[in-house]
């Protein structure tokens, strides 16, 4: 089947979880076509790789000798670098906001809504900070940006250009949850102390609160932080 077609990467991904239906989410992860093979000591290292690639020759889909690597210990997959501390931002993912100043028209706001969304997890409060561009959003707004709007910008930019890591966890060690209520937000922090004493953080998730929402109580804000931030255990169960 060609890449080209729309239900292309949806067909492939299917096809993949099937081939390795029993190693997924355990020494195997996949995305379409990239695929990672995991271990935790170097000298299971060619005994995991031989049960894929008894697995694959099986199946015998096609693969590009060009883009493997083997035996390291760090890498890029899926637009981020894993190491074993934790998970980084890509520096391509992050020198593309650079240069942007000003956005001129709902086409690009959007573009840039998108490519930040997909960075949220290493912004804190990513939905309040996005607030003055989510508004030009509306149906019906007139595209106006306006000053709050650049400072919004600057502060994403700003964050980003520190290079946040997303601490791996460590199994054996309790989490640490924090929520906060925030003006027109809600935001979900999960973090870990490390071997050293020092708290590291792996997960942010915020959300911007609905009209009725907004309405609450302080207390029951903080319980709706409470609530959004049971996705990111359920997330870290499966």
């Amino acid at each position: 089947m060609s890449f080209g077609l729309k239900n292309a990467s949806a067909t492939y991904q299917r096809a993949m979880q099937r081939i390795i239906d029993d190693m997924l989410h355990k020494n195997v992860k996949c995305y379409v076509h990239d695929l990672l093979v995991k271990f935790v000591k170097r000298k299971d290292h060619p005994k995991e790789l031989r049960v894929v690639f008894e697995r694959l020759r099986r199946y015998q889909p096609k693969m590009n000798p060009l883009k493997y690597a083997f035996g390291v210990t760090s890498g890029k997959f899926l637009g981020f670098v894993v190491r074993r501390h934790g998970i980084e931002i890509e520096h391509s993912k992050i020198d593309f906001i650079t240069p942007l100043v000003e956005t001129h028209n709902i086409g690009d706001l959007k573009s840039l809504q998108g490519k930040l969304a997909y960075l949220r997890r290493f912004i804190s409060n990513f939905a309040g900070k996005c607030q003055p561009f989510s508004k030009l959003m509306k149906h019906g707004e007139p595209f106006t940006w306006d000053e709050a709007c650049p400072a919004a910008f600057q502060d994403i930019r700003s964050h980003l250009a520190s290079t946040p890591v997303m601490a791996a966890p460590i199994q054996g060690k309790p989490l640490v949850l924090y929520i906060a209520a925030h003006q027109k937000s809600v935001g979900v922090l999960l973090a870990q102390e490390n071997d050293e004493a020092k708290e590291n953080s792996f997960y942010y998730l915020s959300q911007r609160m609905t009209p009725n929402e907004l309405k609450y109580m302080p207390i029951e804000k903080l319980c709706l932080a409470l609530f959004s931030g049971s996705y990111v255990k359920l997330d870290l169960k499966s």
